[in-house]
């Protein structure tokens, strides 16, 4: 269906070109001598409408190329909106152009009214002097998950102005579920905040923990070794593809700290992509639990004086 929609506007433009310069040529016909004068804005006009029209297929057509060749959802987002800011600074030029005669007055008029606004309009200019630094620098791109001062979540759209993302935990979650809520935040913040990417290229992988209070007269190493088993286990039926020797940086690793309630933690320590941080933890509960109630002479829970 998107594809559709991309090869009816190309049509579209096509057409619009077509007819302009149709039109240039119909304004010559001796029946519309009486409006001689208004010929050569009329000519100009319909030049200025073909070139926007030209313009607008070149930008869809390679918008359709690089949607079909760049496989990265977040480069490809950003490639796209590249294309379509030039096309519109190259319009915005061409339209200028008609309405100044030339390109040098329309250059010098560009660079007058840009002085003018750049003092009317400075929050504006720094957020997109920070969508700039997006697209270059990268601190994120669509679909990464980021932390961005008090605000975590998923990004879904990257403008020039502001950005959206799709916020996960929030004031009413203690997981990193979707809370529901969409965050608008302007791009200038990149450019003063601390931006946190869980979603990075090298590494897929955040590492987490998740701890379990167990009595000091517990049998910590059978303990530890329920809790390697589930996590590993859980691991490799979600990514076969990770397991041998030339990825054991991502195998589970078990320690042991004491509590300040009088209780032993033992805490396991996985790899697991940042979108499901919550059903991994989930997983590897479920999984280890069963094994360790079936176990009461070698784990004991903290209860009563068993601390």
């Amino acid at each position: 269906m998107n594809d559709e929609r991309k090869n009816y506007k190309i049509g579209a433009y096509v057409l619009g070109a077509l007819l302009a310069v149709v039109a240039r040529y119909l304004i010559y016909l001796p029946i519309l001598d009486p409006w001689d004068r208004y010929r050569e804005v009329a000519h100009r006009l319909g030049a200025t409408i073909f070139l926007i029209f030209v313009i607008l297929v070149i930008s869809r057509l390679v918008e359709k190329w690089i949607d079909q060749h760049e496989e990265v959802e977040g480069n490809r987002y950003n490639l796209i909106q590249i294309t379509r800011l030039l096309a519109m600074v190259f319009i915005m030029i061409v339209a200028l152009s008609f309405l100044f005669q030339n390109l040098y007055a329309a250059a010098a008029s560009f660079g007058l009214m840009s002085l003018v606004l750049g003092f009317a309009l400075q929050a504006p200019i720094t957020s997109f002097i920070g969508w700039l630094y997006i697209i270059f620098r990268k601190p994120y791109k669509v679909g990464d998950r980021i932390q961005l001062k008090n605000m975590r979540g998923d990004i879904v759209e990257i403008h020039y102005l502001d950005t959206i993302f799709r916020e996960c935990s929030g004031d009413y979650l203690g997981n990193d579920h979707e809370s529901g809520r969409l965050v608008h935040f302007p791009n200038s913040i990149v450019l003063t905040a601390e931006v946190i990417n869980y979603t990075g290229e090298l590494f897929p992988f955040i590492w987490n923990e998740t701890a379990l209070q167990v009595a000091y007269t517990s049998d910590m190493d059978f303990v530890e070794s329920c809790l390697l088993r589930a996590a590993r286990e859980d691991f490799e039926a979600h990514y076969p593809h990770l397991v041998g020797e030339e990825h054991a940086q991502w195998l589970p690793k078990v320690y042991l700290r004491s509590n300040s309630y009088a209780w032993m933690e033992v805490v396991v320590s996985y790899a697991v992509e940042p979108t499901d941080t919550t059903g991994r933890r989930n997983r590897i509960l479920r999984a280890v639990m069963p094994r360790l109630n079936a176990e009461p002479k070698l784990v004991q829970f903290p209860e009563g004086t068993r601390r």
